[in-house]
């Protein structure tokens, strides 16, 4: 990733963090890691930049789990983010599929949603993705 382009992603996650759709904001200092570990050799995590005719359009991004539940790779999409001028492309669409392609041996593909978000429900629901039935609890380090 040029710097180019690492200054344009991170300026596309700042949007991101700072919506209604992000509960838990980040600070830049954790974006610019994220963006490091996309790019580096942290086998968790892969990033991905979508691109039309030359210009960057968005950015997604997947973390690898592994599932109890259904013994196997569990990929969290994290990420998902397009510009206001490429939504309604079907960048994201296209995402979803390339992500099942790339992970062959996943068993289960999870997001996060915020149920506000209806553009975003609509989408995931189009692609066979359902609401969980029970919550999540955390513990920040």
């Amino acid at each position: 990733m040029q710097e180019k382009d690492r200054a344009e992603v991170l300026e596309m996650m700042q949007i991101f963090y700072a919506s209604d759709v992000v509960i838990h904001k980040a600070d830049d200092e954790t974006l610019q890691k994220d963006i490091s570990d996309c790019v580096g050799d942290c086998p968790y995590v892969d990033g991905y930049v979508f691109e039309i005719e030359g210009e960057i359009a968005g950015y997604g991004i997947a973390a690898t789990g592994y599932s109890t539940e259904f013994g196997g790779v569990c990929i969290w999409l994290e990420d998902l983010y397009m510009k206001p001028e490429y939504r309604g492309h079907g960048i994201g669409r296209k995402f979803f599929e390339a992500v099942e392609e790339i992970y062959t041996d996943a068993v289960r593909f999870r997001l996060e949603v915020e149920k506000e978000n209806a553009g975003a429900v609509a989408l995931y629901q189009r692609l066979g993705y359902n609401f969980c039935t029970y919550d999540e609890m955390s513990k920040e380090i």
